[in-house]
């Protein structure tokens, strides 16, 4: 079984593999079409393989917890209505909820305006044998921050620490994070859902037509459209400057969020079917143990099962 759910895994895998970035220097946002679909011309058939995946991503997380030696950290980031949430609830649908830890980074409270950058993504890192999903991260840092230099202000830096050197620093204290990560068994990797702006203003209708929706829709998000060139811009400079072999980047094609789900699953799967997961052994000295317990247990059943019987002699 934990052969094949590795081979089947890795087979899964290889879709993403087109949306990897490991090196980002020659990255260019444009090259990714966010209307692909890579040849899935059937949402039917699309639905059918991510069945199968969720159920592969359950065996491969079972094993991680069991195994306990490396955690996975999944990053989300996107603009807004790209479908971070929904594309999180249906690719871990299949997981065991004990093993899995979902946090949503909003704006930063006054505490965590008091500690550095990275404090408030630090301490809620997943345990080994755990998969953590951060919904937005970090990155909002060089991102959001980026765009509204506002902010910046409000994390009341030492004037002579914001230079225009900011932004690239920011970028080696992340590289060098999530090299420190790798290196203590934290699988990281990265996603960017990269909807159009066409398809972003499409759902924001939707949101306002359909009342069931009305909740999801905000001003500021219409606001933030406003910033499109400037939000593409800084994504694309933290994907080419943060993208390594041991946290890479997902620019994932984002209009059509059944083809997204696909692309996230199967990225999950090629990294863990990379780590060689597997049920911990049993030693010998406690297969004896567990052979006693049966043999103990056998016997507790045999007068139970008999005394049915005996109860029938007696009445007859």
């Amino acid at each position: 079984m934990a052969k094949s759910g590795a081979k089947s895994g890795a087979k899964s895998g290889k879709l993403a593999r087109p949306y990897r970035v490991t090196d980002g220097r020659r990255f260019r946002l444009s090259s990714i079409d966010p209307g692909d679909t890579r040849g899935f011309d059937s949402k039917r058939r699309a639905r059918e393989r991510l069945e199968r995946d969720i159920e592969i991503l359950g065996e491969l997380q079972e094993k991680l917890y069991a195994q306990n030696q490396w955690a996975l950290l999944l990053i989300f980031q996107a603009m807004d209505a790209a479908g971070k949430d929904s594309t999180i609830k249906h690719v871990m649908s299949g997981v065991n909820p004990q093993g899995c830890q979902v946090y949503s980074f909003k704006a930063p409270s006054p505490e965590e305006l008091d500690h550095d950058f990275l404090w408030r993504s630090t301490y809620r890192l997943p345990e080994r044998g755990r998969i953590g999903i951060f919904n937005r991260s970090y990155y909002e840092e060089v991102l959001v921050v980026r765009v509204h230099p506002e902010l910046l202000a409000r994390q009341r830096l030492p004037a002579e620490l914001m230079t225009r050197d900011i932004w690239r620093e920011r970028f080696e204290d992340i590289n060098a994070f999530e090299r420190y990560l790798a290196r203590n068994g934290v699988v990281v990797r990265k996603f960017f859902l990269h909807v159009s702006r066409e398809e972003q203003r499409k759902r924001f209708l939707e949101r306002l037509d359909e009342p069931e929706k009305n909740w999801k829709f905000s001003l500021d998000d219409v606001r933030e459209r406003r910033h499109w060139d400037e939000y593409m811009a800084a994504y694309e400079d933290a994907i080419r400057h943060t993208s390594s072999p041991h946290a890479p980047w997902y620019v994932v094609p984002a209009d059509h969020k059944w083809f997204t789900r696909l692309v996230v699953v199967s990225a999950i799967l090629d990294a863990l079917s990379s780590l060689n997961l597997a049920f911990p052994s049993v030693e010998p000295d406690r297969m004896k143990e567990l052979e006693a317990a049966r043999v103990a247990l056998a016997n507790e059943a045999a007068p139970a099962a008999a005394q049915p019987a005996a109860r029938r002699r007696g009445s007859a």
